[in-house]
């Protein structure tokens, strides 16, 4: 359920580009990737990535391989692929948290465009086998309010903030 008129209208765009076929296409301006936040639940920490294109701390995603179109297998995924951790799981349920388009800026093998994000919340029981997967990819644990003050990124500080909610109970 969108949280806010932006988030209204950013869910509409995505069912437009849904309607309109495969929206995991990359060939397109608009595209959706599932990304996720992943929090270890006992000390309530998340996981930030440095992302050198976007030049920000970001949450763990990325675009379906062939064939992928659901969010959170996408997400679990890439967390595996991005942080090293396979035991990540959707928490505190398999629900979709989040949804906002996000421009992307240009580079050498592609134009600017703009992700689909669908966000969903991940678990992991291992959080000290949290491997980036380059030395470019930095990882950070982080306090929620922590996460907060770093990305500058305020789209995921809303998501952290839903997260916050969530932890709450």
């Amino acid at each position: 359920m969108p949280q806010s008129a932006g988030e209204s209208d950013d869910v509409e765009r995505v069912l437009r580009r849904i309607g309109e076929g495969d929206a995991w296409d990359r060939s397109t301006g608009l595209h959706v990737t599932g990304s996720a936040l992943i929090v270890h639940p006992p000390t309530e920490r998340v996981l930030l990535r440095w992302h050198a294109r976007q030049q920000a701390w970001l949450q763990i995603g990325g675009h379906g391989d062939d064939g992928e179109d659901d969010p959170i297998a996408v997400a679990i995924r890439e967390g595996a692929e991005e942080a090293g951790l396979d035991d990540l799981r959707p928490w505190p349920s398999a629900v979709l948290q989040h949804i906002v388009i996000v421009p992307v800026p240009a580079n050498d093998r592609e134009p600017a465009h703009e992700h689909a994000d669908v966000r969903c919340f991940l678990a992991t029981d291992r959080p000290d086998d949290a491997r980036p997967e380059n030395p470019d990819a930095q990882l950070q644990w982080l306090t929620t309010d922590e996460a907060i003050g770093l990305t500058s990124e305020e789209n995921v500080r809303e998501t952290i903030r839903r997260l916050q909610v969530v932890l709450a109970g």
